[in-house]
């Protein structure tokens, strides 16, 4: 600890060794420095507050049917890009800006200071911004930020505008091709189903689900004929017996009443005469077979007059009969049926034949039938699609153009005070200040490095590795003593001096009196 108190206190010997050079060149650079401060041009700068609502009634309302954009990513789009290169130039251009600039490096030089000067931040409430341009002109600050101002104003209204604009040439574009192509689209299927009428598949699906359909038919109305013929048939049995029991009874009664007819009584004769002949000869004897012919004559003339005897009671009675007559009527009706369904039978018998001929022919027109109503669905749906959205962006346009989206309020208009902001002299003062002590410090530390004593015994030991037997003490005479504080009482007071100088710089600064005018 002791070597290092040394070592300062060594570089603080040497540094006092060269403590005119120090406080000369502190002088050199405060005057110099403190002049080029003075000399720097006063600085306005202009701001302006704005504030960008997009809170409106109008969103809300026209949710889901209208096109709405991203006001909020729009505004931070533009922010971001509202110091671009292009906007800078038209800044300079409606300030006169570039008429200063002869070549085109001196636009860009002149691009670039805009850059540096021009700061448009979002404050800590919501959508408010600051625009703020500083310069020497006070109204060419004003008017930077009113060109700024009118540059941000124009281009949040009219990016929507534009966008809405172009995506509605789009959609006119696009909906004028999708019409031709659903008009082209109508055209062939019309015409494929002209070609083909006749075989289109109907409500009942595909080739094969007609097939199988008409085939379930088909067993279903085969099914059905089958019971209305067994039906039928039972109808036919059941009057066969009605009327078969009628005539028994009419037969019962007409025999009853003709028992002693005189033909019953020859053919009983004849049979006992056959009877007897048989035991005697054979069947084919011509006596035998003449009975045989007389009897079956006499039978059948005996039929003959029990059926007129019939017909002249029985057809009264077959007409008066409640069953018979019922059985009749459902016997008709049965028939009907049975006519009915043998046609329904035949018809679709037929349509299977027809679809088992056309295997081939049924499943590509099908085929083809889907493709086209696939094709003719998709131009149709985005057809609609696109009217849709069309009205939509119509709509979204018409509500972009009230001007209630998006509303502007200038909270403060560009304005420049009348103290100028800038620069802070007081601080470039101080700065130059230390600047010129430090610069004085440095150059004496550099000179008592380049031209080092040794300032105790310990360093020149150490240095020269020799030993130091002793040390001999500085005898000043009191001239020399007075000389020395002289000198130090001067180097005070051009110390003191120079932060003397310091003071009435910064106060006549700060009350506003110009030194360099009055000594000019």
């Amino acid at each position: 600890m002791q070597e290092i108190l040394n070592q300062i206190y060594g570089y603080v010997r040497g540094i006092w060794r060269r403590r005119w050079v120090m406080i000369l060149i502190a002088w050199l650079v405060c005057v110099i420095g403190w002049v080029v401060v003075l000399k720097m041009p006063d600085q306005y700068t202009a701001s302006a507050r704005v504030n960008l609502d997009t809170q409106s009634l109008l969103r809300p309302l026209l949710r889901d049917l209208a096109m709405q954009s991203n006001i909020g990513q729009e505004v931070q789009l533009i922010t971001r890009t509202l110091l671009s290169r292009p906007n800078l130039e038209k800044v300079a251009r409606m300030t006169d800006l570039d008429l200063r600039a002869k070549t085109p490096a001196e636009m860009e030089s002149l691009l670039d200071s805009l850059a540096g000067r021009l700061s448009f931040v979002k404050t800590r409430q919501a959508n408010l911004y600051n625009i703020r341009f500083s310069d020497s002109d006070p109204v060419l600050a004003k008017k930077v930020v009113q060109a700024l101002l009118t540059i941000f104003v124009e281009s949040s209204l009219g990016s929507s505008r534009k966008d809405t604009d172009s995506a509605q040439r789009f959609l006119d574009e696009q909906i004028n091709i999708y019409e031709a192509r659903l008009i082209e689209s109508e055209n062939r299927l019309k015409e494929f189903k002209r070609k083909n009428v006749g075989i289109m598949p109907g409500s009942g699906g595909g080739y094969y689900g007609r097939l199988q359909t008409t085939m379930s038919q088909l067993k279903e109305a085969q099914l059905q004929q089958q019971e209305a013929i067994n039906r039928r048939d039972e109808l036919m049995s059941q009057l066969e017996d009605a009327e078969d029991d009628l005539e028994d009874d009419l037969l019962s009664s007409t025999m009853l009443g003709s028992t002693s007819s005189p033909l019953d009584a020859r053919i009983q004769n004849l049979q006992v005469k056959l009877d007897n002949l048989l035991l005697k000869y054979t069947e084919k004897h011509p006596d035998v077979v003449s009975i045989k012919t007389t009897i079956s004559a006499l039978q059948t003339e005996k039929q003959t007059e029990i059926e007129s005897m019939s017909e002249r009671t029985g057809e009264s009675s077959f007409g008066e009969n409640p069953v018979v007559q019922q059985l009749k009527i459902a016997l008709g009706e049965a028939e009907a049926v049975v006519a009915s369904i043998n046609v329904r039978v035949a018809e679709y018998e037929k349509r299977v034949k027809d679809l088992g001929t056309m295997v081939n022919t049924i499943p590509q027109v099908e085929a083809e039938l889907k493709n086209l109503n696939r094709d003719y669905g998709i131009v149709k749906r985005s057809y609609e699609t696109l009217l849709s959205r069309r009205e939509s962006a119509r709509m979204g346009q018409e509500a972009d153009e009230s001007g209630d989206t998006v509303q502007f309020r200038v909270i403060d208009p560009p304005r420049v005070p009348l103290e100028p902001s800038g620069p802070n002299r007081t601080l470039f003062l101080s700065i130059v200040l230390l600047a010129g002590l430090g610069a004085g410090l440095g150059l004496a530390f550099l000179l008592s490095q380049l031209r080092a004593t040794f300032s105790d015994r310990d360093t020149l030991r150490n240095v020269t590795e020799y030993p130091v037997l002793g040390t001999i003490s500085m005898e000043w005479t009191r001239a020399q003593r007075v000389r020395m504080r002289l000198e130090t009482m001067v180097f005070t007071a051009c110390s003191l001096a120079l932060v003397v100088a310091f003071g009435l710089v910064v106060l006549f600064q700060d009350k506003g009196i110009s030194l360099l005018a009055r000594f000019s």
